[in-house]
């Protein structure tokens, strides 16, 4: 790339280990452009996980950063001591001051507590510091203050041995090196912009960043059915809302993918001037007109089967439909991640308890996607979060209608080529499939108009090139400024800070971070 710079992308839980959604994406982007030298870096749980894309040449470099399991080795030097002393004394302060950011938004200090919290980590201090017996006292302290709001569920040591420990293994990232003469591009929110925040503050590294689904929200469903208590829960979505926020304020730029998170952006914070939106695309090519409907009426749905997938309004759906259309079967197409096994047994339960289990098929994984939209009369979307989905403008692209939940970017892509219907109510989706399996020519115009508007709109190449320009403007422009940057230089003329800044800094005579 010009201005000798290339890209670090960084992932969590998706390329290059799973496939589908956010995992093609990147490997569109990658592959759409071989002049540009990619290094990715992927959050993963173990970092035992396999790699399930073939990577392309300009894929220079691939590392696995495990959130779980030990702390990662600091090879030679060993393991680190405790903190003691006045040392210790600076890490309580600012650890004090993360916490009461977390539980008290109103406070402020979160930014300047995380650059702080950095310079421990690239000093291999911070996970032996988060493990000691006074953090626990003093969260403890701090979860137990009246003015906070979580006193009165009464935390124990256990809530704040499971915060901590939490907190620890979300931390790990801000360790990671970016290559200085790189471009950090973060493609989610969250704990994927840990690495790219830590450059930008430290070395001055440039950050985009991508969203496709909005992290933040995800979290907050997520936690609704956490086993945690609610001061845990309290900890960690507060973690998560600043850490959003502060990606938000410190990105150069923000290319969300559909207009509903430009808006969410601005909410959380995004200058508008540092947004623009970049809507996915698809090869019209690789995703063909499907021809013939099937014979027997059916539905198609296809992704990953995940709880944020919402299949269980979509199998009541299908029950409902089941009364009306006895012949009516449904065909789900998609892996099952690892950590979803018993989420698929409740799906299949709940099939068998409304007694059309003998309907559905569960069809794994298929190398020819578009053979998946083809064995579809209209294909279905259910999910409860989404950014811009590759399942709806995919099977637009092969001239399927679709009926679709109205979250994220859905209702852009769909325009009035579909059916969009709100999420969690199966009797709306079943009323409203129903009405298109009873029309056969008006299911027939709107796929036409369907490949039509992504053709028209939608295409990878529009996609592709428009990053190609993105590269190129962040690797050659002035750094736009960081927020509180009088604040972090008076703290780096600290002497303090400047040791362990000096600690972090790596060997002159390794090879971290040389290309090839």
């Amino acid at each position: 790339m010009s201005h000798g710079r290339h890209v670090t992308m960084l992932t969590e839980g998706t390329y290059p280990h799973v496939h589908g959604g956010v995992s093609t994406w990147c490997d569109q982007l990658v592959r759409g452009m071989p002049e540009v030298d990619f290094n990715v870096i992927a959050l993963t749980g173990s970092g035992r996980e396999p790699v399930t894309w073939e990577l392309p040449r300009n894929v220079y470099r691939h590392t696995a950063v495990p959130l779980w399991g030990p702390p990662p080795s600091r090879g030679r030097r060993g393991r680190r001591p405790a903190l003691r002393g006045r040392t210790h004394r600076r890490f309580t302060e600012t650890y004090e001051a993360f916490l009461l950011s977390l539980l008290d938004p109103r406070r402020g200090g979160f930014s300047e507590a995380l650059r702080e919290l950095t310079l421990l980590a690239r000093a291999g201090r911070l996970a032996p510091a988060l493990r000691s017996e006074s953090v626990l006292r003093l969260l403890m302290s701090v979860w137990t203050r009246p003015a906070l709001g979580t006193a009165a569920a009464q935390p124990t040591i256990h809530d704040a041995l499971t915060a901590t420990d939490l907190l620890e293994h979300a931390l790990r990232p801000l360790s990671v090196r970016i290559p200085p003469d790189s471009v950090a591009h973060a493609v989610s929110s969250g704990l994927a912009t840990l690495p790219a925040l830590a450059a930008k503050y430290l070395d001055e590294v440039p950050f985009l960043l991508t969203e496709h689904g909005i992290y933040l929200r995800e979290r907050y469903l997520g936690y609704r059915s956490a086993a945690q208590r609610w001061p845990v829960k309290a900890l960690l979505l507060g973690f998560y809302r600043e850490l959003n926020s502060e990606g938000y304020r410190q990105a150069d730029l923000i290319t969300p993918c559909n207009q509903y998170n430009r808006r969410w952006e601005e909410r959380g914070g995004a200058d508008a001037d540092r947004i623009r939106t970049v809507y996915n695309g698809v090869d019209p090519h690789a995703f063909p007109e499907a021809g013939p409907e099937p014979e027997v009426p059916t539905l198609s749905w296809c992704g990953r089967i995940d709880p944020i997938k919402d299949l269980e309004t979509l199998i009541r759906a299908y029950s409902f439909m089941r009364r009306e259309l006895p012949a009516l079967r449904l065909r789900l197409f998609g892996p099952v991640p690892a950590g979803c096994e018993e989420y698929r047994l409740r799906l299949e339960e709940l099939a068998t308890e409304l007694g059309v289990s003998d309907g559905i098929t569960y069809e794994g994984r298929i190398e020819q996607v578009a053979q998946a939209y083809a064995a579809g009369s209209v294909v279905m979307l259910s999910s409860i979060s989404e950014g811009f989905p590759f399942s709806i403008i995919e099977a637009m692209s092969c001239g399927r209608t679709t009926v679709s939940t109205d979250v994220g970017g859905v209702r852009e892509a769909v325009g009035d080529t579909g059916l969009v219907v709100p999420p969690r109510e199966p009797e709306t989706m079943a009323r409203a499939t129903l009405a298109l399996l009873r029309d056969g020519e008006r299911r027939a115009e709107l796929g036409r108009l369907s490949r039509k508007r992504v053709v028209e709109k939608f295409t990878l190449h529009r996609s592709v090139d428009g990053f190609r320009h993105i590269y190129r403007e962040l690797a050659g422009q002035p750094l736009l400024p960081v927020r509180d940057g009088d604040y972090w230089t008076q703290r780096l003329a600290d002497p303090w800070y400047r040791e362990l800044a000096a600690l972090g800094r790596p060997r002159t005579d390794s090879a971290e971070g040389s290309r090839r």
